[in-house]
C-alpha cells in the first residue's frame, strides 16, 4: 500500500450573503445567522511529513502567495489556526508525526473572507489523510467547530446557513451560479475590533433571523433579487473603523453592481455583478465596468473576480 508523504488541500474563501448579529452572549461570542457562500478564491495547504526536530514541535509553517505586507499578518507559529488544527487532531486521535505546513495564500489576509479559518479546515483534512486517521465527516466538523466559528464552513463549502456562533451549518438551496467582484483593501481590520465596535453601536441588538427574501432569491437563482437582499450587520462597525470603505462600496454600486456589501468583518468589499439565467455577455460587461470603477478609486490594493458557489476543502 502506498503511504502519502505529502497531501495538498484546496479550500475556498467565503462571502457572507447575510450576517445577522445578535447581542453578545455570556461566553463572549455573539448569536449569529450567517449565510455563507463559497467563492473561487482558493488557498492551498500542503502538509508534508518532516523529520523529528528540536525543540520538539509537531508543526513548522511557511507561507507564500501574497504581498509581503499581507504575509506579515500571517502568524507562522503555534497560534496559526492551521497549526492549531493539526495539534487538535493529534490530541484527539493519538496519531500524528512532525509535519511541515505550507500555506499558498490567495484568499485575502485579514479581509473578512475567512482565509485563516479556511486554512484550518484544509489542515484538518490534509493531516487526517497524511496520518491515516480516517475520521468521519461528522467528527471533522466537530473539531472544526472547536477551532473557530468559520472553520466548519471551510469543510462544507457551497452555500449554507450557520447558526449558534456560526458553526452549526445547514445547506441552503442555491442552484444558481453567481459572479462576484472583490475589492481588496490595502488595510486590514481586526475581527475583534469590528465586533467591539458593533457592541458599542448596537447595545440593543435583537436576536438574529434568517432573511426569507434572501433564501428565496438563492433558491430561484435570481441575481437581481439576491443583490437587493445582501446584508451585513457588521458593516456599519467596519465603516466606522475604516470610513474609506464607503467610497469603495459607492463606486461599485454606481458602476452597476447588483448588490454590494462589506464581506464579514471586512475590509474586503464584495460586489454581485450577475448570474443565474442572465446573458453572459451582459454579466461580463457589468463586471468590466465595476472592476474599472473600483481600480479608479485608488483605494484597492487588488480587484479580483470569482464565481460562487464552489465546494469546500478538496484533496488535490
Amino acid at each position: 500500500m502506498t503511504v502519502d508523504t505529502t497531501v495538498t488541500v484546496r479550500v475556498p474563501a467565503k462571502v457572507n450573503l447575510q450576517l445577522a448579529v445578535g447581542p453578545r452572549r455570556e461566553d463572549g461570542f455573539h448569536a449569529l445567522v450567517n449565510v455563507f457562500h463559497a467563492v473561487s478564491l482558493f488557498d492551498e495547504v500542503t502538509v508534508k511529513a518532516a523529520p523529528p526536530r528540536q525543540p520538539r514541535a509537531l508543526t513548522a509553517l511557511t507561507a507564500t502567495g501574497q504581498s509581503e505586507s499581507h504575509l506579515a499578518r500571517v502568524p507562522l507559529d503555534a497560534t496559526n489556526l492551521a497549526a492549531r488544527a493539526a495539534e487538535l487532531l493529534a490530541e484527539e486521535t493519538g496519531a500524528g508525526f512532525p509535519v511541515d505546513i505550507h500555506l499558498d495564500k490567495r484568499i485575502p489576509v485579514a479581509g473578512g473572507m475567512a482565509g485563516g479559518s479556511a486554512d484550518a479546515a484544509a489542515a484538518l483534512v490534509a493531516c487526517d489523510r497524511l496520518w491515516g486517521c480516517g475520521l468521519p465527516r461528522e467528527r471533522l466538523l466537530d473539531l472544526a467547530a472547536r477551532l473557530g466559528s468559520d472553520v466548519a464552513f471551510g469543510l462544507v463549502g457551497d452555500t449554507a446557513v450557520g447558526t449558534g456562533r456560526g458553526e452549526l451549518l445547514e445547506p441552503v438551496a442555491s442552484p444558481g451560479r453567481f459572479r462576484w467582484v472583490f475589492a481588496l483593501s490595502t488595510r486590514g481590520l481586526s475581527t475583534a475590533d469590528v465586533f467591539g465596535e458593533y457592541d458599542r453601536l448596537r447595545p440593543d441588538a435583537p436576536e438574529p433571523r434568517l432573511d426569507t427574501a434572501l433564501e428565496k432569491a438563492l433558491a430561484s437563482g435570481d441575481a437581481v433579487t439576491l443583490g437587493r437582499s445582501l446584508s451585513n450587520d457588521l458593516q456599519p462597525a467596519a465603516l466606522s473603523l475604516l470610513p474609506e470603505l464607503q467610497r469603495t462600496l459607492d463606486a461599485g454600486r454606481s458602476a452597476g453592481a447588483l448588490g454590494a456589501l462589506v464581506s464579514g468583518s471586512g475590509p474586503t468589499c464584495a460586489f454581485l455583478v450577475g448570474g443565474g439565467d442572465e446573458d453572459r455577455a451582459a454579466v461580463a460587461g457589468r463586471e468590466a465596468e465595476v472592476v474599472s470603477a473600483l481600480r479608479a478609486t485608488g483605494l484597492c490594493e487588488q480587484v479580483v473576480s470569482a464565481d460562487g458557489d464552489v465546494p469546500g476543502a478538496t484533496v488535490l
